[in-house]
């Protein structure tokens, strides 16, 4: 086991979430499944792989049609979206504090 029930309840705290002992449980099995997954990175013999910046890279060509181009585009989408805000002081959204801890 890679992750631990207190590890779980530690982050959801963090997270503010409320879970069940249930949920618990199911959330520390499936995040155990996948570190246990990403440590067979470690029997990998990655010595003679070069690093890479762009996994597209390995497509080959220096041309990505998947990729668009970016470009600045402007957005004026603050004004009407403060607009419905209930408290709002431009460019400002007022909420209710969260973190008290």
């Amino acid at each position: 086991m890679k992750i631990s029930r207190e590890d779980v309840v530690r982050v959801a705290e963090l997270a503010h979430l409320g879970l069940t002992p249930e949920e618990v449980e199911k959330y520390r099995e499936q995040l155990d499944a996948i570190l246990t997954y990403v440590e067979k990175m470690n029997e990998l013999d990655l010595e003679k792989l070069e690093p890479m910046a762009q996994v597209l890279h390995a497509a080959g060509g220096d041309r990505h049609p998947e990729l668009r181009e970016d470009t600045l585009q402007p957005c004026d989408a603050a004004a009407p979206i403060l607009a419905q805000a209930s408290d709002a002081a431009n460019p400002f959204f007022r909420v209710p504090r969260v973190i008290e801890r």
